[in-house]
């Protein structure tokens, strides 16, 4: 079972650029709420309570006033400073020593999961005994995305990086489960022509030895990759919707730490005075008093 997860949160953020000039992109305001409070609430929904986030170097400190060490979420929550951009593996060789010999979660810091039966799946895939899955979701342009071509029992067959023809409308989502070999694999790896390690070739060494899977999301859910500026108002615009015709928060992490029974009601409140008078606290009170 995988009990141990990575948020990579660094990069130049250059698509979104000049508002990532300043600020880490992870944490401009996607809605309500920062950006890592996404990919952070969907490691919690998978049940997984150690989390490494790899920031940018000299940004480490803007991360910790939004998401403190003691930040009552029941979370051991550990930081690794990315010295330079080296590609998505990189993830892997930075957070050795936070893997050790385990199994682990990679989710990338921009994506946005959403959907009725993600808990569900999330469950399920942490579960991963060996070799590596992939998360799937069919889109409209494909070549604008890494796209995989699966078998009828959801084996990968081919992985290509944005291709110009394809007959698979199968995106690679950001969001991937792996075992303990990710780390020996990942120091394989030669870096492209563009000086980056890449995910597919990870990938395709997982491929070609018959260890990796893909799952997809379903028809209900939603994925947004969040990296560009029309695309990050575009789940704005989603989450807002959402929250405000249902009542509930996405991504509220004291909500899922406290229905996963890791937090108490006097955590709630600590975590109220932390935010302060804010919509995100009333929504806390709320679940304290229901």
């Amino acid at each position: 079972m995988i009990k141990k997860g990575i948020i990579l949160a660094g990069g130049k953020g250059t698509r979104m650029s000049p508002l990532t000039k300043a600020v880490n992109k992870q944490l401009l305001p996607l809605y309500d709420k920062p950006l890592i409070f996404y990919p952070l609430s969907v490691l919690m929904l998978a049940g997984i309570k150690k989390i490494l986030i790899i920031v940018n170097k000299g940004q480490l400190n803007q991360f910790k006033k939004v998401l403190p060490e003691n930040n009552n979420l029941g979370l051991s929550i550990e930081y690794k400073e990315q010295t330079r951009p080296g590609g998505l593996p990189q993830a892997f060789t930075i957070g050795e020593k936070f893997i050790g010999k385990d199994s682990v979660s990679l989710i990338l810091g921009d994506n946005f999961f959403y959907g009725q039966s993600l808990t569900k799946i999330l469950k399920k895939n942490i579960n991963l005994k060996s070799g590596a899955k992939i998360m799937v979701h069919p889109v409209k342009t494909p070549s604008l995305y890494g796209v995989a071509t699966l078998n009828k029992n959801h084996k990968v067959l081919s992985l290509v990086e944005k291709p110009k023809k394809t007959n698979s409308n199968l995106a690679v989502t950001g969001l991937y489960f792996f075992d303990n070999d990710v780390i020996k694999f990942t120091k394989k790896l030669r870096p492209s022509k563009r000086g980056e390690l890449e995910i597919v070739d990870l990938l395709n060494l997982y491929r070609k030895k018959n260890k990796l899977k893909a799952e997809f999301i379903g028809r209900g859910g939603t994925w947004l990759d969040t990296g560009n500026v029309n695309n990050f108002y575009d789940a704005s615009n989603f989450i807002s919707t959402i929250e405000n015709r249902q009542g509930l928060k996405i991504a509220c992490l004291e909500e899922i730490a406290f229905k996963n029974n890791w937090i108490s009601k006097n955590d709630l409140k600590n975590a109220i005075n932390f935010y302060g008078n804010c919509n995100y606290s009333k929504y806390l009170k709320s679940l304290i008093n229901a």
